[in-house]
């Protein structure tokens, strides 16, 4: 994201030139001052860090019968929670849903990040399909963002550090979602007929939602806590994406894509049951329809924010106790 450039007051320009020996002895003085405190810099990054809107994030990974692809998981998240944890200076958890995989996802998944103390590793005991992965992540958020991720990596798990920037420099942005039809984004060897059926859905949405958002159906995408909390999704399948962003934008929360590229998976196999979700869309379309015409987004929108407002209100109240005491636990333990 652009950031506003640093304004120079040019009155104090001519101030300074006037009394050039004053700030020159000054800036000595500030010098030596942190050369005799070395916490000066850790101090400066602290506030800047405490300027951003966002403390903590979640991300939430569903895997099905993804053994094949979990060690290059790993070797594409290991960067990115260093990033994450450090330099953004975020609370981070890690949330994995393991979607009654028949295979050694589960075993996988405990062995190379059961030890982490940011992971939580949700296990399903039989297959309820994305939507409820989806859904049984949300329940277990904590951050004041929520991001879910793609465990086969179609989309490169590193725009996460570009969606988190964006998100925490415009704080009326409500959700932030990869979007390959973007006009800066692209594909990369995906079957066309995913590609047609993507686009023609996306495309019906769009028009519905008279919005400019090209992607309606990339799970990859960052939202505020609220709105994982609060959207009143349905769909138990690959339909939930679709929901998870038509709702915002219907109910008039400021929805934004990121521009990305969708790759072809590399390991493993698409779990999307063609003739189902697009069967599944065509009943939500109708459905959409009769919802716009009896005004009941206007509803949903008032009882998200009534939720919110609660929330807020309890965790404030449950938290102002806590405020003196000298240390604060963190999302996982």
């Amino acid at each position: 994201m652009d950031q506003e450039p640093n304004q120079t007051n040019e009155s104090n320009e001519s101030s300074e030139t006037q009394n050039q020996a004053t700030t020159t002895a000054k800036s000595k003085q500030t010098t030596n001052t942190q050369k005799t405190t070395p916490n000066s810099t850790t101090s400066n990054n602290n506030s800047t860090n405490t300027s951003k809107p966002y403390k903590s994030l979640s991300i939430i990974i569903p895997c099905y019968n993804e053994e094949a692809g979990i060690n290059h998981l790993n070797q594409q998240l290991a960067p990115i929670i260093q990033e994450i944890r450090t330099k953004q200076n975020l609370d981070l958890e890690i949330i994995f849903i393991d979607d009654g995989s028949k295979d050694n996802t589960l075993r996988l998944l405990k062995k190379i990040f059961g030890n982490l103390p940011y992971v939580k590793i949700i296990p399903h005991e039989v297959n309820k399909n994305l939507g409820e992965a989806i859904r049984t992540g949300f329940k277990a958020a904590t951050g004041d963002l929520v991001a879910c991720m793609d465990s086969d990596c179609t989309y490169d798990p590193k725009g996460i550090l570009d969606m988190i920037n964006e998100m925490q420099n415009d704080p009326n942005l409500d959700i932030l979602t990869a979007s390959p039809y973007h006009k800066d984004g692209g594909v990369d060897g995906v079957p066309k007929w995913r590609l047609t059926l993507s686009f023609g859905i996306s495309a019906i949405y769009q028009f519905l939602t008279w919005s400019n958002i090209k992607t309606f159906t990339a799970l990859f995408r960052i939202q505020k806590k609220h709105i994982a909390k609060n959207i009143d999704f349905k769909a138990s399948d690959f339909l939930a994406t679709a929901e998870l962003v038509v709702y915002p934008l219907m109910m008039g929360y400021k929805v934004k894509e990121y521009p990305c590229v969708l790759h072809v998976r590399k390991f493993g196999q698409s779990k999307m049951r063609v003739a189902q979700v697009a069967k599944s869309h065509v009943k939500f379309i109708f459905k959409l329809i009769g919802m716009k015409l009896t005004g009941k987004f206007k509803e949903m929108k008032k009882d998200i924010e009534a939720k919110n407002n609660t929330n807020t209100q309890n965790t404030t109240s449950q938290t102002a106790p806590q405020e003196s005491s000298e240390t604060t636990a963190p999302i996982l333990n």
